[in-house]
């Protein structure tokens, strides 16, 4: 078997398929025009590491103007810590003895933020930092819309701050907001409309947070499909929005996000011709992804991705596509990024057209 470093040097048709190939120079481009957006508008970027659960690539957003990461569970922020990221937002709530030791010696080394919504997530923690002689900030998810997460707007979420900042071992940080159930709304109006509703909920929440005399430094929302949006909402101090660096079918065609170029695809090879106007590739949903949106095969619109099963991938082909042969290669582009990259163990990293390096995805698998 050829080694990584043997590989070192060659074009992306040298290498056996499938597997995740990264345009650097893509990749960086992206993080440059996000990191310029944010800064544009005066908000800060804290991209989330969830798609690409990867301490360099962390280190590159930060190079670029984020002020750090956020991360979608404690696993993730142990890695990005261990790789030099200090500054860690992690989204969701931590529960549990084995993770509140974790977070104190996480503590020990990063400057973490945690979300909760519930005073029976305070607690454990508040003691066990006070224990160790260390504060932890925290902040609190209100619901804007999403109905998954976060505390009702108001009452429910001012009484929450008040336990939070009454009690040592932990620092009230702020408030944050999901619009995720808006960003595959197609009219861009309604959909610039309902978003800057849902963020009025909660720069309302912050405004409420300083009448009663309760700190409210940080408030955070968006993903990648709402954060070009999000951005110009007054009040909203910073971000989340990370998946974008490598663009996908999901945020180009369901969420149109514009201004972006695909960084991350998976060469692929045809395996077998059934019929006239059907292909066989050997990628399939231990590849990546099809629930969220279909991939998409790079530059053809002639072919496209009719299923997948396990290991093969069947493709419909035009008239002008078939002379497609066993032995050809094709480019898909990820139909949603977070769950294809999660199925590889690196990234194959180019730049102009030759492999500069592989980078392992350091925190795949890392769900605790």
């Amino acid at each position: 078997m050829t080694s990584d470093r043997e590989l070192l040097g060659r074009s992306p048709d040298e290498l056996d398929t499938p597997y995740l190939c990264l345009d650097l120079d893509v990749m960086d481009a992206n993080i440059r025009a996000m990191a310029g957006a944010c800064k544009q508008n005066n908000v800060a970027w804290r991209p989330h590491a969830k798609g690409h659960k990867n301490s360099a690539i962390a280190q590159a957003q930060v190079a670029a103007g984020a002020i750090g990461a956020t991360c979608a569970k404690l696993g993730e922020a142990e890695v990005l810590a261990a790789g030099g990221v200090r500054d860690l937002l992690i989204a969701n709530m931590i529960v549990g003895p084995h993770k509140v030791r974790r977070l104190v010696e996480l503590r020990k080394i990063a400057d973490p933020v945690v979300a909760v919504d519930h005073v029976d997530q305070v607690e454990p923690i508040s003691r066990a930092m006070q224990d160790a002689g260390l504060q932890c900030r925290m902040i609190i998810e209100v619901d804007i819309g999403l109905a998954r997460v976060g505390t009702l707007p108001g009452e429910p979420t001012l009484a929450l701050a008040r336990e939070i900042a009454k009690r040592a071992g932990v620092e009230l940080a702020g408030i944050m907001g999901y619009e995720g159930h808006l960003l595959t709304l197609q009219d861009l109006d309604e959909k610039q409309k309902k978003i800057h509703a849902a963020l009025d909920v909660l720069v309302e929440t912050k405004r409420q947070f300083e009448a009663a005399g309760l700190p409210c430094p940080i408030v955070s929302c968006a993903g990648s499909g709402s954060y070009q949006i999000s951005i110009t909402h007054p009040g909203i101090t910073e971000v989340q929005a990370g998946g974008a660096i490598f663009m996908d079918a999901f945020y180009k065609h369901k969420c149109n996000v514009p201004g972006l170029e695909y960084a991350l695809t998976i060469p692929t090879t045809i395996v077998s011709r059934p019929a006239p106007d059907r292909a066989i590739i050997d990628a399939g949903r231990k590849t990546l992804n099809i629930e969220v949106a279909t991939p998409l095969v790079m530059g053809r619109d002639d072919v496209r991705i009719r299923s997948l099963s396990a290991e093969h991938g069947t493709l419909d082909l035009d008239p002008s596509a078939q002379n497609l042969k066993i032995g050809d290669r094709l480019r898909l582009i990820p139909g949603y990024e977070d769950l294809t990259v999660a199925l590889h163990d690196k990234f194959y990293c180019f730049r102009n057209n030759k492999l500069v390096e592989v980078r392992s995805i350091e925190a795949r698998g890392f769900v605790r």
